[in-house]
């Protein structure tokens, strides 16, 4: 029997939940750290989450592809047609998880049509989980307590909050929020910074550097079903299953574009 997308975003959140508690497990002890192709770090903690996160979709949805991080980097990548299909990034901001941080996440989100229609962002070091099980459908988890929902806030006529990458930052970031009355910058990892739009804790992160569509797409879901939005910089919609699975330039608002 086909799960309807509330069912099936609860079974992400518990995989999500069952990856990060993997990934705590080798964040308390030594580990070793290698260096992928393109430069990017990857540690036995990425690999571990990987495996548990695959294999669990694939139980749970076996018509559907799973295009996930370290597979596609050591030369895997399913053909995912027009079809819907999952992007998983086991452990986004492995140089936060490196550096002890906090600052790193599990996403998993389901893409129909393009677009990212429900994912998961789980932040193991802070025993926090996002959830996006379709449009208005937000939910926010810290540690035991019940699950609340979530959405974005409209802009302060102060000024607005913006959520800069910790490990990425660069000139071009600077001269795009030059044009926007900024009151504070946020420094901050992974795709937390999307959930933070999704809170209504922040308002604008633009994203002016390379980024892959695991890294994107859960917080993306969050935001969007949340009643934020992603696009690219000439305003058009940031779509996912692109050749390559590498993303443009981006801008995350809490508000619709």
């Amino acid at each position: 029997m086909a799960l309807n997308d509330q069912e099936l975003a609860a079974a992400i959140e518990a995989i999500a939940l069952q990856a990060g508690a993997a990934i705590m497990e080798i964040y308390g002890r030594d580990f070793a750290v290698e260096t992928k192709a393109d430069d990017s770090p990857v540690t036995e903690a990425d690999q571990a989450a990987e495996a548990i996160i695959v294999a669990a979709l694939r139980v749970l949805t076996p018509e559907i592809p799973v295009v996930a991080e370290e597979a596609v980097a050591a030369g895997h990548q399913p053909d995912v047609g027009a079809g819907p299909f999952w992007l998983v990034d086991p452990l986004d901001g492995t140089r936060e998880f490196i550096s002890q941080n906090g600052d790193f996440t599990v996403n998993i989100a389901l893409i129909r049509d393009g677009l990212p229609v429900l994912g998961t962002v789980h932040v193991p070091a802070r025993s926090e989980t996002y959830t996006a099980a379709g449009s208005g459908q937000v939910t926010r988890k810290r540690g035991s307590d019940a699950a609340e929902a979530i959405s974005v806030r409209a802009p302060g006529d102060d000024g607005l909050v913006a959520m800069v990458s910790r490990s990425h930052a660069s000139p071009e970031t600077d001269d795009f929020l030059a044009d926007f009355d900024i009151k504070e910058r946020v420094d901050a990892g992974s795709s937390l910074k999307f959930c933070r739009l999704a809170e209504g804790a922040a308002d604008l992160y633009p994203r002016l550097g390379r980024t892959m569509e695991w890294d994107t797409a859960a917080g993306h879901a969050v935001l969007g079903c949340a009643g934020g939005s992603v696009s690219r910089l000439d305003g058009s919609p940031l779509r996912y299953g692109k050749n390559g699975f590498e993303n443009p330039h981006f801008v995350a608002r809490g508000e619709p574009n």
